[in-house]
């Protein structure tokens, strides 16, 4: 099947099998590596990327279902240099360690600050909840969120 849709601002097309998530679409087909596989069965959350603005598990939906949909990967929240305020909080407060998870953990960022769930510790700890962190990077990745909210509500 072909699937048009736009990736990181850009419109795409690809060919492929009915069957094949975003995930492999995004790695294998678009040679976008940045987003992860992690478990492959949305436990994890290290593929995490945006669709139509929301945060989706992409190694649980086909790609054929995000036919015409605006996909943001990690490689597309930079604006050339610039990194983005939750990408240079994440340095700042080395919020990583492996990086396995990074990528996953970043666009689930992004998203909590947009739905506007970073107000409190608490808050970001449970709705970054479906992101994990072999390494156990969460106090520093809960401060990076808190900071990045910040950044972005100015």
């Amino acid at each position: 099947m072909e699937i048009e849709m736009t990736v990181n601002g850009r419109a795409r097309t690809v060919v492929l099998e009915p069957r094949v998530t975003l995930l492999d679409a995004l790695r294998e087909r678009l040679g976008l590596t940045g987003t992860k596989k992690g478990c492959d069965r949305g436990e994890c959350g290290a593929c995490t990327v945006l669709v139509d603005g929301e945060r989706v598990k992409s190694c649980l939906t086909l790609a054929v279902m995000r036919q015409g949909a605006e996909i943001t990967t990690v490689e597309g929240l930079a604006r050339g240099d610039e990194l983005h305020p939750v990408q240079e909080a994440f340095i700042k407060h080395d919020a990583f360690q492996c990086g396995a998870c990074t990528p996953g953990q970043i666009m689930s960022a992004v998203a909590c600050i947009d739905e506007g769930h970073a107000g409190s510790e608490t808050e970001i700890r449970e709705w970054m909840s479906g992101n994990l962190c072999r390494c156990a990077a969460y106090q520093n990745i809960v401060a990076a969120v808190a900071d990045a909210a910040k950044e972005v509500r100015r």
